[in-house]
């Protein structure tokens, strides 16, 4: 197909997706950018937030992510991460669960664990946010 590009979403136990794709748009540590056919080459730490792609002809797909590494070089993506869910994957009761829990933990933890602990806060929200579809 003409000016696609190929995606590999992998996780440490498994591949998300594998395909052919005409945009990903990722959270990238300096901001949300997009990738697109022909993309100059880039490595990119990822945040915690959402990954979209767009898949021919024009199907929309959202994950949660939890963070990563996105490479890009000659029309070929891919992206690394502990986690990533869709948004039809995500359990929203673990996720409130998890949210109460960090939010509990946060103001009572040395700082070493608060930061550890933000850090939940800030994936079960976006878990939260991408459940809810309305991004």
């Amino acid at each position: 197909m003409d000016k696609t590009l190929n995606l590999d979403i992998i996780t440490i136990d498994r591949v998300i997706f594998s395909g052919e794709v005409i945009s990903v748009t990722a959270p990238g540590t300096l901001g949300e950018f997009q990738v697109l056919y022909n993309h100059a080459p880039l490595v990119s730490t990822l945040e915690i937030g959402r990954l979209k792609m767009v898949e021919p002809p024009d199907e929309e797909t959202v994950f949660a992510i939890s963070g990563g590494i996105l490479e890009v070089r000659d029309n070929k993506i891919i992206v690394l991460s502990e986690a990533v869910e869709g948004q039809d994957e995500i359990d929203i009761m673990r996720a409130e669960k998890a949210l109460k829990k960090a939010e509990g933990k946060i103001d009572s933890e040395i700082k070493v664990n608060r930061e550890r602990e933000i850090l939940a806060l800030k994936r079960a929200k976006n878990r939260l946010k991408i459940a809810s579809k309305t991004i």
